[in-house]
């Protein structure tokens, strides 16, 4: 379910979510790909979801995660924050900015059940609440990295 793309001297993970369902969803592969490299963890947000979570890019030194895991749950209730900016359509999509408990989180979930968190310090963001195909292999890859 991922692959791995050499570019520029840097081995890349590409983590490819499962295409939603409906007609729009059809044919789009990526919602969110990682790559590592340089000491960096690169969150690459991929289709529409860059107009929803008004992003494209995110770098993340490795020095400043926390921790990561696989969280299902976080992501099921319909309440994440007042949005700033970013798109909340609860039951289908919740990309973008959010505030919640002091705390400043990026979004990007469809699917719930694919859903890892990425807890920061010294960032600008204190959380990444994304999807990616394999949880479990996307959690690995990152603590293997750090």
């Amino acid at each position: 379910m991922g692959y791995f793309q050499v570019a520029h001297g840097r081995i890349s993970h590409g983590l490819l979510p499962t295409p939603r369902q409906s007609s729009f969803y059809k044919g789009k592969q990526n919602l969110v790909e990682l790559s590592l490299g340089e000491g960096k963890l690169t969150l690459h947000v991929c289709g529409a979801d860059k107009l929803w979570a008004l992003k494209s890019t995110l770098e993340i030194p490795l020095a400043h995660i926390a921790g990561v895991r696989a969280d299902s749950e976080i992501a099921r209730g319909w309440w994440h924050g007042v949005r700033m900016p970013g798109t909340n359509v609860p039951g289908v999509l919740t990309a973008g900015t959010f505030y919640q408990d002091g705390k400043k989180i990026f979004w990007d979930v469809h699917h719930p059940e694919k859903t890892i968190v990425i807890d920061l310090h010294d960032e600008t963001f204190n959380e990444l609440i994304v999807e990616v195909a394999d949880p479990n292999a996307a959690v690995a890859l990152i603590q293997n990295a750090r």
